[in-house]
């Protein structure tokens, strides 16, 4: 593949929580820089799926996607991901195919494996709503593709539903669409690369999570990929977590509370809300809590000014052959930055798209 001089960009935003921040005020700063991410010329705008987490408001991506689409022109918008086993695939095929009437040729859906979310929670989706059986997740694919096409799908019947056994029924996820969202699998894992390979789907490999079997994922997509009426030839792009500031030492600062968040998780400790710089600066002294992660987080992350984040990025792409690269900005807060506005993620998006930024400090 010949990648540009410079990838395309696009967005992973998990809708983050800071301390005091309230579910409104977050979600309100995420449409916001989702219109900046439109004006900016980044390429995608997705949305996670977590759940009971104090510091993640992102639970619900078809709703934040039709949020997102109805304030932006340009910019494609969508899941990264729906994670499937928490949902029937007849919902997720008629919500997209929804988003898809909303903002024809803007949608993407991205599906995952994972639960997205703690065994309480797994079982509370199963006791409480309809949910799909994870060992099905390929079935469940390929009922989701053909439910979402124009053409439909159909199901066969059995006695008990008042048809005789054989009999087929014409099934859509919309009654007359014109488009199809674009359909990704998400994941990091060998798993998730031969299963998008064997369905000649595009893959996502999620790099911010963990990074580790990344190259060998790749691999295996790439040399197993067999096309598909969808597509001709492998197509894929990584994520990483981006703080841009207009200095390092900046940059450095507002990584503190994210890189404890992920000591947290790792740790499994009690999870909290996002703390704001000068909360984490205080408690890393007390607790050191992330002192043993911030070196090893700084080698797969990316953080620093402007310039320096551009230039690692365009390796980082060069480097796995990657056209597009799709950027978590993880920067948090400081206290007196107000709560309806996030100054660090901005400015991660217009630094590393060449942007002034004037909320630097």
């Amino acid at each position: 593949m010949n990648v540009s001089d410079r990838p395309a960009l696009s967005v992973l935003d998990l809708v983050p929580v800071r301390t005091g921040q309230s579910s409104a005020q977050a979600v309100a700063t995420s449409l916001d820089l989702a219109q900046a991410a439109d004006r900016l010329g980044y390429h995608r705008y997705w949305f996670a799926e977590h759940h009971n987490m104090p510091a993640v408001a992102s639970t619900t991506p078809p709703v934040l996607a039709a949020a997102a689409a109805s304030r932006t022109s340009r910019i494609r918008v969508g899941s990264g991901g729906v994670m499937l086993p928490n949902h029937a695939p007849l919902v997720v095929a008629e919500q997209f195919a929804a988003l898809e009437a909303i903002a024809p040729g803007r949608i993407d859906l991205g599906l995952g494996r994972a639960p997205g979310s703690d065994p309480v929670i797994t079982q509370l989706l199963r006791m409480s709503g309809t949910t799909s059986d994870v060992d099905r997740f390929p079935e469940h694919i390929r009922d989701i593709l053909g439910l979402v096409s124009p053409e439909g799908s159909h199901v066969r019947l059995v006695s008990r539903v008042g048809r005789g056994d054989g009999d087929t029924y014409a099934v859509h996820a919309t009654p007359a669409a014109t488009g199809t969202p674009e359909v990704w699998l998400l994941g990091s894992s060998d798993y998730s690369a031969t299963l998008a390979a064997a369905f000649g789907l595009p893959y996502v490999f999620a790099n911010h999570f963990s990074g580790e079997g990344l190259e060998r994922a790749l691999d295996l997509y790439r040399t197993q990929f067999r096309p598909s009426d969808l597509l001709s030839e492998p197509r894929t792009f990584l994520t990483a977590n981006v703080i841009a500031a207009p200095t390092e030492a900046e940059a450095r600062e507002r990584m503190l509370p994210q890189a404890r968040m992920m000591a947290r998780l790792r740790g499994g400790r009690p999870l909290v809300a996002l703390e704001t710089v000068e909360e984490a600066r205080d408690a890393e002294k007390s607790d050191g809590l992330a002192s043993a992660m911030i070196e090893s987080l700084q080698q797969r992350w990316f953080v620093g000014d402007g310039d320096d984040v551009r230039q690692r990025l365009t390796a980082f792409a060069e480097r796995y052959g990657v056209a597009e690269v799709m950027v978590s900005p993880v920067a948090a807060s400081f206290d007196d930055e107000p709560f309806d506005t996030a100054p660090g993620r901005l400015q991660t998006l217009a630094l590393l798209a060449g942007a002034d930024s004037t909320s630097g400090r």
